[in-house]
């Protein structure tokens, strides 16, 4: 008898493990919904708007002008005062030899 017990009580652990021993792994899972788009955030404010910038340096001085047209001719003068008359010259006597 204690022979059959000792099959039967290595029959039932052979039972009990082939039970508690995980099967094959099942197939994936199938692919989960894609999540719904976040809100869209407020717009920002606008910036304040920058300085004037400083005034820029005076420009060089300009090159020199071309040299102006020669000036037309200037009118004849006028004709000059008449002289004054000659002294009266000296009477010359001539005397005979």
């Amino acid at each position: 008898m204690q022979g059959s017990n000792l099959i039967v009580a290595s029959l039932m652990i052979l039972a009990l493990s082939a039970c508690s021993s995980p099967g094959p792994a099942g197939p994936p899972g199938a692919t989960g919904n894609t999540g719904n788009t976040g809100n869209t955030g407020a717009t920002g404010y606008t910036g304040a708007t920058g300085y004037t910038g400083a005034t820029g340096n005076t420009g060089n001085t300009g090159n020199t002008g071309n040299t102006g047209a020669t000036g037309a001719t200037g009118d004849t003068g006028s004709t000059g005062a008449t002289g004054d008359s000659g002294k009266t010259g000296n009477t010359v006597v001539v005397v005979p030899h």
